[in-house]
């Protein structure tokens, strides 16, 4: 079969490949758009788009079963899992259905549904869902296939029916005993949402906390704030095996400083870590260099050892973020099309844990300053000294950044708050322009808004 020749081979639809295809194809570019599933990517599939419908859910929930400080009773409620199912499912279909429509409709673009994977260099061979394959070539190549939850070696794993964050959504009844094996990011996150749903909830972390990559005052904080919706939290503890019951429970073994203990749940979720998507691909074809782990190598340019061959988002290791895998979109389409130098370098990594409270994050940590051995400074504010969030009725969490001592610049910020990453959002711009320290204590913010606490934030190193 010869090839057919395209000036660009996109393979995956996500957050990076399904904007390059289209910016790609009207510059003038002949391209291939290549997606084994949905468009969208993980992101709009089983990613940011569904989790946050349900954690809005979830949210409401809480607000109907505790209201009663501010003055409002709720008898009752119901959780209408099917419902809230349906919505979801609504909504992401119609993200879905936009997405493909838009890159159909695009001129220079062809959308190839299969499995891709290569057969050299610049040689991409694609597997049809609706049977058939096809043989394409393209000098320009870009790899966006995200990656896949890690499944743990863990005795009986695979006879009790797992869930992951992906099969999960598709639960339209409330379980009525949740496992979930990870104390991090996506663990936390699920695990307060069907907690709220009326799931009891046991969360197995194997590290001494949760949020090991935070600093550990977050970490403690955040543990303080699930507990407190009545979630069982186990640290420096191990799920070391799981056995089907006859009466259709699983049995967990947990380990925790050499003693042994079982329970029993109704579900269990695997939420340990991803890995990328790269073993099917075909790689060792092409001389592309991988890490230890599989992830793809590539240069501040996201650009792989082989010319020609990038790899965006995800796979390439590193934070693995929406907005991330967009911004290498724009890197690479830049450089390569109008001719600029942008690079990964020294860009900002904001991100934000939707729990309830939100944990927005940018900059470093303080870990991260004691680690590089900087002169720096803590501002911390509790909540309950945010005017709003009293004002509100949400006290739970604290804003803290992180100051260089002499210049004054913000290094980073971590803020554990009602709409924390919107908070985030404003120090971020801070960051970017320069802004220090000092002079965010003195600028004028509208009140009563969360922002505005940012002056008495920054009030608690005035005298340092």
């Amino acid at each position: 079969m010869k090839p057919k020749q395209y000036d660009v081979i996109v393979i995956g639809a996500g957050q990076a490949g399904l904007p390059l295809a289209k910016k790609m194809a009207k510059a003038g570019k002949k391209v291939a758009l290549i997606e084994q599933r949905w468009i969208g990517g993980t992101c709009v599939n089983d990613g940011c788009t569904p989790t946050k419908v349900w954690v809005a859910s979830a949210k409401a929930a809480y607000t109907a079963a505790n209201s009663a400080h501010v003055g409002i009773r709720v008898k009752s409620y119901k959780v209408d899992m099917a419902l809230i199912k349906k919505r979801k499912d609504d909504i992401v279909i119609n993200a879905r259905q936009g997405g493909t429509k838009n890159a159909q409709d695009t001129p220079n673009l062809d959308l190839i549904f299969g499995h891709a994977a290569f057969t050299d260099v610049k040689t991409v061979a694609v597997m049809l869902n609706d049977s058939g394959s096809k043989l394409l070539t393209a000098d320009l190549i870009f790899i966006n296939v995200g990656n896949k939850t890690v499944i743990p070696d863990i005795e009986g794993l695979n006879d009790v029916d797992y869930l992951t964050s992906t099969t999960i959504l598709d639960l339209d009844k409330v379980p009525g005993n949740l496992l979930v094996i990870g104390g991090n990011y996506i663990g936390l996150e699920f695990g307060q949402m069907f907690r709220r749903f009326g799931s009891k909830v046991t969360i197995i972390e194997k590290s001494g906390r949760l949020l090991s990559r935070e600093d550990e005052d977050i970490s403690t904080e955040v543990r303080k704030i699930l507990e407190l919706e009545d979630i069982d939290i186990q640290t420096g503890s191990e799920v070391i095996k799981l056995k089907r019951s006859k009466k259709g429970k699983v049995i967990a073994t947990i380990k925790n400083a050499g003693n042994e203990k079982k329970a029993r749940f109704s579900h269990v979720l695997v939420a340990v870590g991803r890995a990328p998507n790269t073993a099917a691909l075909g790689l060792d074809k092409t001389g592309v260099k991988l890490d230890n782990k599989g992830f793809v190598k590539v240069n501040t340019k996201l650009e792989t050892n082989v010319k020609g061959i990038y790899a965006l988002g995800d796979v390439k290791g590193g934070p693995a973020f929406t907005h991330i895998a967009y911004n290498d979109y724009t890197i690479v389409y830049r450089n390569l099309i109008e001719k600029t130098k942008y690079t990964t370098n020294d860009r900002p990594i904001p991100y934000c844990m939707y729990t309830d409270p939100q944990l927005g994050r940018v900059g470093i940590s303080e870990d991260d300053a004691k680690a590089q051995k900087l002169d720096y400074l803590v501002a911390h504010l509790p909540m309950a000294r945010v005017a709003r969030a009293v004002e509100v009725g949400d006290k739970r969490g604290f804003m803290k950044a992180i100051i260089d001592r002499k210049t004054r610049k913000i290094l980073g910020a971590a803020i554990l708050g009602e709409e924390g990453g919107e908070i985030m959002s404003v120090l971020q711009m801070a960051m970017e322009g320069g802004i220090t320290a000092d002079r965010m204590r003195y600028c004028v913010f509208a009140h009563p808004s969360y922002s505005e606490s940012l002056n008495n934030l920054f009030m608690q190193i005035e005298d340092q």
